[in-house]
């Protein structure tokens, strides 16, 4: 069995993991941190006019007449930070309307919260108004889009059929040529006595004409 023929496990499902993407699904498509700023934003409105501070046996309340007023702009703050997160497509009204109570709390609410409200109010309104979904994919993207999957499917299967095809395959052994001193003995000796026969025949004419030359002398 090899590796392209090995069942593979079913993948268990990280459940950090699934609650990140859907986290960032859920940023992707809506003003976030807008929405985020402008109820952070709201925290110190509704807190300083109600809060007391003691500062050892000193306690320092630092309610007004405009209590009141900064309990609603804190709250409508808030409401509009979820505004945003929930419903994006009002998204303009929640960022301009942000934008207009945070700058009524700095004489309503003891300078927007001494200070603390007014950055992250402003900010948060700025990017509630100015945020836009993403465009969708047009016909000719997502047929792109498809193409890609199929041929990387295609190759995919393609290359599980090729190692499939090799790890069924039997080993076939390369041929081997014989040498010529692999031969048998008999066969050697054959060969030497035919190389042997001419040269013999031809030596013996030789010493014939030899004999004769002597006898003429």
């Amino acid at each position: 069995m090899s590796s392209a023929t090995v069942e593979t496990r079913p993948r268990q499902q990280n459940p950090v993991g699934w609650l990140w993407r859907h986290f960032r699904e859920f940023r992707r498509t809506r003003p976030f941190w807008g929405g985020l700023l402008a109820m952070i934003a709201g925290v110190p409105i509704l807190y300083f006019p109600y809060a007391h501070l003691s500062f050892g046996g000193l306690t320092i309340a630092m309610s007004t007449t405009a209590g009141a007023g900064s309990l609603i702009i804190g709250i409508l703050m808030v409401i509009l930070g979820l505004t945003a997160w929930f419903q994006p497509a009002v998204r303009v009204f929640a960022g301009i309307a942000t934008i207009l109570l945070t700058l009524v709390s700095i004489p309503v609410s003891n300078l927007a919260g001494f200070g603390l409200a007014l950055l992250p109010g402003l900010i948060g309104g700025g990017l509630m108004v100015s945020w836009a979904p993403l465009p969708e994919p047009t016909a000719g993207t997502a047929a792109k889009g498809r193409r890609r999957r199929a041929k990387g499917a295609d190759g995919a299967a393609a290359g599980n059929a090729v190692a499939q095809s090799v790890a069924t395959e039997p080993a076939v052994e390369a041929p081997t040529a014989e040498l010529p001193a692999q031969g048998t003995p008999q066969a050697a000796g054959t060969a030497v006595e035919n190389a042997a026969g001419p040269a013999d025949e031809a030596a013996v004419p030789k010493q014939g004409g030899a004999v004769e030359q002597e006898e003429a002398r």
